[in-house]
């Protein structure tokens, strides 16, 4: 495994009773284990725009007994795509998603709409592409870019931290 979720959701700070935006929810392991870590009196809403995707992380969420989840289809590359209100998560979650969109600035954007003040987001992607893993080499956002094109939207730098084989993870803050 290039990156571990578990280890991640640590390293960024995942506590009971938040309410958690996971855009691009892709296989939904974030999703089911952020809405484990913030328990009955959290939320996790797993927001995908793949219908059939969706289907998939809820059937797993039920085999692992997890109900504080909810489903969104919805596109988090543009407004009120998330077809969430404004400021009403803790923290958004944003893992191997950047280098797919083709508007990052829109996605972006669209996460610090759904934040709270002071609320952060975990963005986690690769730093490369190599043997025909990860992203197309045209398609990769470098640590520099991404960072750039949160202070753009507005976010404040947090940390960085290292969260595994050919990936980077940045945690900025919503002022």
């Amino acid at each position: 495994m290039f990156t571990d979720p578990l280890t991640n959701l640590d390293s960024f700070g995942v506590e009971p009773g938040m309410k958690i935006a996971d855009m691009g929810a892709g296989s939904g392991f974030y999703s089911i284990e952020a809405a484990k870590r913030v328990g009955e009196t959290g939320k996790v809403y797993a927001i995908e725009v793949q219908k059939e995707v969706l289907a998939r992380i809820k059937n797993e969420a039920e085999k692992s007994g997890v109900s504080n989840i909810e489903y969104i289809w919805g596109d988090i590359e543009v407004p009120n795509g998330t077809r969430m209100g404004n400021r009403i998560v803790d923290a958004v979650l944003l893992s191997n998603t950047l280098f797919q969109v083709e508007d990052k600035k829109g996605t972006l954007m669209e996460a610090f709409r759904v934040l709270k003040p002071k609320g952060r987001i975990l963005l986690v992607d690769w730093t490369d592409s190599f043997g025909g893993m990860g992203p197309a080499q045209n398609m990769v956002v470098t640590k520099e870019k991404a960072r750039k094109l949160l202070e753009e939207c507005g976010f404040v730098f947090v940390k960085e931290f290292d969260p595994g084989d050919h990936h980077y993870a940045l945690v900025m803050k919503k002022q």
